[in-house]
C-alpha cells in the first residue's frame, strides 16, 4: 500500500475545512520513523492553525495535516533509530505534517514507550499538553514545593503537575471546567467570568499564562517580587517584569524530555482527565476504505465527516 488517508486543511476557516485526502505514505529517513497512528490529540494549536491564526503555518504550507501528538505503533524506522517495528509509543509530532492520518513520520527521538497505566486513546493526547505543562512550570518557571502558582485556563490539567510537586495551586476556569479542575485537586478555583484574580490571589511566585492579552497584563498585579510570568502565547512586558523584579518568558513546547515521560506518567499516576484533548481514532479512515466512500474532496465530503470535523470546534477543545 503506497497511499494513506489523512485529514488536511486546504484553506483556513471553520470545522468544515477539514477534509479527508488520499496522500502518499511518507518514508522515514535517517533518524526518523513511520508510526501507524492509533489515536491523535486535539489541542488549541490545531484550532489556531485551522483558523489561520498560527504564525508558523501560513497559506504556502497548505494543504496541511493537523495533529501535534499521537499514540501508535512503529511501522518502519530509518537508520540510527532505537525503536523497532511493532513498538507502541506516544510521540510529539512537531511542526511537520501532523497525526490526523493513518501514518505519520516523525523524529525517532520524539517518542516514548506508551505508559502501561493509560490506554492508547488517552496516551494520544498526552505529549503536547504534558510537555507544555512540564516545561512551563518547571523548566522555565522553576516552580518548587510550597510555592504559589496561578494558572490561567486551568481546565487543561496543567495544575495537576503543580499539585504533584507540592505547590499551592490557583487556577482560572469557567462552566464545566470549574468542577473538573477541582477534581484534579486545585486548591483555589477562580471563575474568570465573575471574579478577578487581583481580588483572590495573594502574591504568586509563578503565573503561567495560556490566554494572553488583557489577562496577561492584569496578571502582573499578582506576580510576587522576584517571581515569574511565563506565557505560551505572547511576550510578557519587559517594563512590568523590571518593575516587579521578575522573570518573564515566552516559550514554545519542544520535544526535549519526551523520553522518560512514560515513567513519569506511570509514577505520578496522572489523572486521565488531565489530558483532556479530544481524541479521534481512525474509524472514519477505515470506514472510507471499507465502503469506498473516501477520500474527501472540497466538493464531496462523505457522510460522517462532520462528526470528526466538529471535534476541532473551539468549544470542544481542551489541552
Amino acid at each position: 500500500m503506497s497511499d494513506m488517508l489523512a485529514y488536511r486543511i486546504h484553506r483556513f476557516g471553520g470545522p468544515d475545512v477539514l477534509l479527508l485526502d488520499s496522500v502518499p505514505i511518507p518514508q522515514p529517513g535517517a533518524g526518523e520513523m513511520l508510526l501507524r497512528v492509533r489515536a491523535a490529540g486535539v489541542n488549541p494549536v490545531d484550532l489556531k492553525t485551522r483558523a489561520g491564526q498560527y504564525p508558523l503555518i501560513r497559506e504556502d504550507a497548505l494543504p496541511y495535516a493537523l495533529g501535534r501528538d499521537c499514540c501508535g505503533v512503529v511501522e518502519r524506522v530509518g537508520e540510527n533509530v532505537e525503536w523497532a517495528p511493532g513498538d507502541e509509543v506516544f510521540a510529539f509530532v512537531g511542526q511537520g505534517p501532523g497525526a490526523y492520518a493513518e501514518y505519520v513520520k516523525l523524529d525517532g527521538a520524539a517518542a516514548a514507550r506508551r505508559p502501561v497505566s493509560i490506554d492508547a486513546t488517552v496516551a494520544g493526547a498526552v505529549p503536547l499538553a504534558a510537555l507544555t505543562a512540564w516545561q512551563g512550570l518547571f523548566d522555565h518557571g522553576g516552580l518548587e514545593r510550597g510555592e504559589r502558582v496561578l494558572i490561567h485556563a486551568g481546565a487543561g490539567g496543567v495544575g495537576h503537575f503543580a499539585k504533584e510537586k507540592g505547590a499551592e495551586v490557583f487556577v482560572t476556569a469557567s462552566e464545566d471546567g470549574i468542577e473538573f479542575v477541582r477534581s484534579l485537586g486545585a486548591d483555589h478555583v477562580i471563575d474568570y467570568r465573575h471574579q478577578h484574580v487581583e481580588d483572590l490571589v495573594p502574591e504568586a511566585d509563578l503565573v503561567l499564562d495560556q490566554v494572553g492579552g488583557e489577562t496577561q497584563t492584569r496578571s502582573w498585579n499578582v506576580v510576587a517580587k522576584g517571581g515569574a510570568l511565563i506565557s505560551t502565547l505572547t511576550e510578557p512586558s519587559q517594563t512590568d517584569a523590571s518593575r516587579r523584579g521578575a522573570q518573564r518568558t515566552l516559550y514554545g513546547t519542544t520535544r526535549r524530555q519526551v523520553t522518560g515521560r512514560d515513567r513519569r506518567v506511570d509514577r505520578q499516576r496522572t489523572h486521565p482527565g488531565a489530558h483532556r484533548g479530544h481524541v479521534y481514532v481512525q474509524r472514519a479512515a477505515a470506514r472510507a476504505r471499507a465502503t469506498g466512500r473516501g477520500p474527501y474532496t472540497r466538493q464531496n465530503r462523505p457522510r460522517g465527516s462532520q462528526g470528526v470535523a466538529s471535534r476541532l470546534a473551539p468549544t470542544q477543545a481542551r489541552t
